[in-house]
């Protein structure tokens, strides 16, 4: 019973949103707790959430207080160099500018946090995305694919946890499948090109000066709405007249909300004399970060305190910083704990559980010598469906147990368990998407239908590169 409700719960909440019936935070509350009532536990809906929101609370405030560091990185210009040097190593390209996204946010997650990488990548790139009217879930996509694929490095998480699951040393279930992990992000890499294709077929691309020039005193292309719906005039930089101009939400001015201000070298919120503070505080904090010297929501919290209080000294300034971010502060801060509400009652009804149980008990007794490969194929759906610490610490055990019943090494379970993860990073039940999609100002659901298909797909040939290199 628990099984059946559970795999409802959630195709109810899968098809809610991307159907866009209901947004994702209500969803996130309302079907959880409806399906718990149904369960007959309604009396415990309130244990099961207060649970849920202390296991996710330090990631809510890691997630707060990171907007907010990176938010005033950008205001002071610490990234315009790096969206100036994107932009002409990409030549207004939109093939280039894919891919470009695949290669920042594949670099930028050896710091191995989803959050980081996603503020960092998407800070970037969004000018770029806007000023051309390119799709935005394709920039979404691509980058959580990315940075799946690399969420796989032992300081990752899903390595260490699989080790510890499994009393296994995370080097040997990491290295030996760096061949199969090399094929999946050189299948990411093709899949941008393949979509940098399509997207300069749709759009068309500007030359390298009219990209640069404010769109105020040029013509350039007419950009959309949330999906970059816009078209060129044609290809070889020639750009059509800017009859959408206000609403291609790509101005160079401060306060244009969706402006181009990566490249705006006039907005007032410029520090251009603290720029090697703000780079140097950056590199401390992440370096900090990956040597674990303290918990990541404290290193972001003091390192905003600091960065508001070295760049905007005066109170007024301070107070207008934070204001700015404060939408997508709250935007994301409230998912995450609407989906304390949602992993709540998933792991307090034993609706996880159950659910984990029925599909190892589903595996045919034929497939036993095989457990790897099942492991792998099982990754996809549990890990999305599932938190990393569900899958690892419940399931993991679990399956590693059968394996060896057929003489199937631990390890060889180990390193199957993580083919799952360029998935995994589009899971509804992972913070750091709701950061993607809320910088991105892409809707959730648009998100899913566009990305897990290829998340998919690019699991599935890091499973089939393991097979054939006999890693798995």
């Amino acid at each position: 019973m628990l099984t059946v409700l559970g795999f409802v719960m959630i195709a109810t909440f899968l098809v809610l949103i991307m159907t866009k019936k209901m947004s994702p935070i209500a969803a996130l509350v309302l079907i959880p707790a409806l399906f718990c009532v149904a369960v007959g536990q309604g009396a415990r809906l309130g244990d099961y959430v207060i649970d849920g929101v202390g296991n996710l609370a330090p990631t809510a405030a890691m997630l707060m207080f990171a907007i907010v560091y990176f938010g005033v990185m950008i205001d002071v210009g610490l990234f315009d160099p790096i969206v100036r040097g994107i932009l002409r190593f990409c030549k207004a390209d939109p093939v280039r500018i894919v891919v470009g996204t695949a290669v920042l946010a594949a670099i930028v997650s050896l710091d191995g946090d989803g959050s980081t990488t996603f503020m960092i990548t998407v800070s970037a790139m969004y000018p770029l995305y806007k000023r051309l009217g390119m799709s935005l879930v394709v920039m979404t996509g691509v980058a959580a694919t990315a940075n799946g694929v690399m969420n796989t490095l032992p300081w990752g998480g899903p390595t260490a946890r699989a080790a510890t699951a499994l009393k296994l040393d995370a080097a040997d279930i990491f290295v030996p499948m760096i061949p199969a992990l090399g094929a999946g992000l050189l299948f990411v890499f093709c899949l941008a090109y393949v979509l940098g294709r399509r997207e300069r077929k749709r759009v068309g691309y500007l030359t390298l000066d009219e990209a640069l020039v404010p769109e105020t005193d040029t013509a350039l292309v007419a950009a959309g709405g949330g999906d970059g719906g816009g078209k060129t005039a044609g290809h070889g930089g020639a750009a059509a007249q800017a009859g959408a101009g206000a609403a291609s939400g790509a101005g160079t001015r401060e306060g244009d909300g969706d402006g181009f201000q990566g490249l705006d070298p006039e907005r007032a919120t410029l520090r251009p004399r603290l720029y090697w503070f703000n780079a140097g505080l950056t590199i401390v904090l992440l370096t900090a970060m990956i040597l674990e010297l303290l918990p990541i929501p404290v290193l972001f919290l003091l390192g905003a305190a600091l960065a508001l209080t070295v760049n905007y000294p005066d109170m007024a300034e301070q107070k207008a910083r934070i204001a700015a971010h404060a939408e997508n502060v709250l935007n994301v801060s409230g998912m995450v704990f609407a989906a304390a509400v949602f992993t709540g009652v998933l792991t307090g009804t034993g609706m996880v559980k159950h659910m984990a149980d029925w599909l190892v008990g589903a595996i045919p007794e034929g497939m036993g010598p095989h457990m790897g490969l099942v492991t792998g194929v099982l990754s996809l759906p549990l890990t999305y469906f599932m938190s990393n610490d569900g899958f690892y610490f419940g399931v993991l055990p679990v399956l590693a147990e059968a394996g060896a019943a057929h003489g199937v090494s631990s390890l060889e379970i180990a390193r199957a368990s993580i083919v799952g993860q360029a998935l995994h990073m589009s899971s509804p039940l992972v913070p750091a998407v709701y950061v993607l999609v809320g910088m991105a100002k892409v809707e959730f659901g648009d998100h899913t239908k566009f990305t897990v298909k290829w998340a998919a797909l690019t699991s599935l040939v890091v499973l089939a590169a393991a097979v054939l290199f006999g890693i798995v």
